[in-house]
């Protein structure tokens, strides 16, 4: 039998003066009051009702603990309370985990937008390349690039990133234009050492024949924007995320390379413990990480 609400029939009983107002009250048959108080009775070896036909009346043991009872059901009506205004309202500390150079290159603005929105959030930004436990980290909301192969985690999509080969124009002048993926192959690379495979790099001609470059790389780094400092310098071609590059190609300090051929593509995802019971400042911000970086992500312009 469910103890918290023969606490509840308890109460009622006491407050209604009979089991049948308890009853009524809390939607129950008077012989289901009857025995839910009968089970604390039981539980307890005491007697908190003096019955009679027509009246219920308290024992001392009955008014003592009617007394702890009201205050436990008074405060559990609090927290409930509470934890829904919580569940309502947006605030308290959002945590989130990215990518280093993502979090760094394109999540600012996001968060900015956000907080000023939101005046009673504070969002505590982890930023780490390695795979972290979102329970065991305390974290929210985290943005993951690439597979997706927890499935105990929800995902929403956010956008697709293509991967591009570019390097600096003082490279080109130095070295040549590539014209081909065998060309890439004689050239210095510089990789992403936290990448599945660092340096395999593939190309798709528009014939849909496959190339694969693999083999060492002059530069590998665990950051992608040490690798792009590299490329800036012109120390090699770089192979890496549109999100990265793409400003620089845009600009003219990095050139874009084999553009007939065709590369991979990431998915940049929002993924969060559980579908169930999301607090608002989660479902808000993927929102407005949905809203900056579905339709035009700034990589793409």
């Amino acid at each position: 039998m469910d103890q918290l609400m023969s606490l509840h029939v308890f109460v009622a009983a006491v407050e209604e003066g009979s089991f049948a107002g308890a009853a009524r009250r809390l939607k129950l048959s008077p012989a289901m009051a009857g025995k839910h108080v009968s089970q604390i009775e039981s539980e307890l070896n005491a007697r908190l009702f003096q019955r009679t036909t027509r009246s219920l009346s308290l024992t001392d043991v009955g008014r003592s603990y009617y007394e702890r009872c009201r205050h436990i059901l008074a405060a559990l009506d609090e927290a409930n309370r509470e934890a829904a205004a919580a569940q309502a309202s947006v605030r308290g500390t959002l945590r989130v985990a990215t990518p280093v150079t993502f979090g760094a290159m394109h999540l600012g603005e996001v968060v900015a937008r956000y907080v000023a929105d939101h005046p009673e959030v504070n969002v505590d930004v982890l930023l780490g390349d390695r795979y972290i436990d979102l329970l065991d980290a305390g974290v929210d909301v985290a943005i993951r690039i690439g597979r997706l192969d927890d499935p105990t985690l929800v995902m929403r999509r956010l956008a697709s990133c293509p991967m591009v080969v570019c390097a600096a124009p003082e490279f080109i002048e130095r070295y040549g234009m590539p014209l081909t993926p065998a060309d890439l192959a004689a050239a210095p690379r510089l990789a992403f050492s936290e990448a599945v495979s660092a340096g395999d790099w593939t190309f798709i001609d528009a014939s849909q024949r496959s190339y694969r470059i693999d083999g060492p790389c002059r530069v590998v780094a665990n950051n992608m924007q040490m690798l792009l400092a590299c490329a800036l310098a012109g120390a090699g071609v770089a192979y890496g995320p549109a999100f990265v590059f793409g400003e620089h190609i845009r600009e003219g300090r990095l050139l874009a390379l084999l553009p007939d051929h065709r590369t991979s593509e990431l998915a940049i995802q929002a993924v969060y413990p559980s579908a169930r019971g999301i607090p608002v400042k989660v479902r808000r911000f993927v929102d407005y990480l949905a809203e900056d970086f579905g339709n035009h992500p700034p990589w793409e312009e």
